[in-house]
């Protein structure tokens, strides 16, 4: 198992306020939107930097994404922030007919997705947001790691054409990828290469597979891990080639098992070469309110579920 170390920990949120402010000073077509969270979502280096090319909206979603839409016209790349919830769910509509129907070029930038949000509770720890977007045609959606890998996604949105979905979180996590990586959308990472068990991870949920994986190495069990930061358009390419070695897979995600990451791999595997397939996610509820550590352990995504979904999954080859 390759070793993975870090020395700091990090919210991805500040991934994104990073890869937001260096555009500021980069692109002069990227301007920002924020409906009344714009510490939450660490825009403030941007905006001070920047102040021309901001629009506080105020609590008013539906319309923020209506003005990011008429700003795509003018030839501006605009970037929306608010909570995962309210950057999909309240405005679906708006997305749909505004954004996604007209290929609009807007970044959709989500902080505070899933169980992690923690103690804000069920109302707000969104677990269904993959599966919104990635169903609208034409939208990209990307999920990354961490601070380094959300920064450098940031920065990569904004050349790629039409309508992205980004989602990041609010809890500190290992910093574990290069500083200086290069974010290729739709093109999967690999963590470790293995011949045993096949595990793909997105979001929070790739560090817990590299713990999962240390573990599975004492029980002697080699673990191919793959990060998919790019959940639509999925890198099939990856998955079925290292199936083919493996026999088996664990799809691991902060979000319901219906609708997700794990289910764009099954369909991929159902089409391509059937495979025996265990879900890492949420099974089909909502949240509560609790710590992030407390949710991740109640609701089973942990490297700790990661192992047992292994020893789940190779038993069926």
């Amino acid at each position: 198992m390759k070793k993975y170390t870090y020395t700091e920990k990090k919210d991805t949120r500040s991934g994104f306020g990073a890869g937001l402010a260096e555009l500021g000073r980069t692109n002069d077509k990227v301007v920002a939107l924020c409906a009344d969270l714009t510490p939450s979502l660490k825009m403030g280096e941007f905006i001070k930097e920047n102040p021309e090319r901001f629009f506080q909206i105020g609590i008013a979603e539906a319309n923020m994404m209506g003005i990011a839409a008429g700003l795509t016209i003018g030839g501006y790349i605009p970037f929306t922030g608010t909570f995962a919830n309210f950057s999909t769910g309240r405005v679906y509509d708006q997305i749909r007919q505004s954004i996604a129907y007209s290929d609009k070029n807007v970044k959709i930038c989500a902080s505070h997705a899933g169980l992690t949000l923690g103690e804000d509770g069920a109302t707000h720890q969104i677990l269904e947001d993959i599966g919104l977007m990635k169903m609208l045609p034409g939208m990209t959606v990307i999920n990354p790691c961490d601070y380094n890998q959300t920064k450098a996604a940031t920065i990569a949105i904004a050349e790629h054409e039409g309508p992205v979905y980004l989602r990041f979180g609010r809890p500190s996590i290992p910093i574990f990828t290069p500083e200086d990586q290069k974010f290729e959308i739709g093109k999967a990472v690999m963590i470790n290469e293995g011949k045993d068990v096949t595990i793909v991870a997105t979001g929070h949920l790739v560090w817990e597979a590299i713990q999962a994986g240390e573990e599975l190495e004492k029980l002697g069990i080699d673990a191919e891990i793959i990060n998919i930061h790019t959940i639509k358009p999925l890198d099939e390419e990856a998955i079925l080639k290292s199936v083919a070695k493996t026999g088996c897979v664990v799809t691991c995600e902060e979000h319901n098992y219906l609708g997700g990451l794990g289910e764009s791999v099954a369909r991929t595997l159902a089409a391509n070469t059937p495979t025996p397939q265990e879900f890492v996610a949420t099974m089909d509820t909502f949240g509560e309110s609790g710590t992030p550590a407390q949710l991740m352990d109640k609701y089973g995504l942990n490297s700790k579920a990661i192992v047992e979904k292994v020893q789940k999954v190779m038993a069926r080859k």
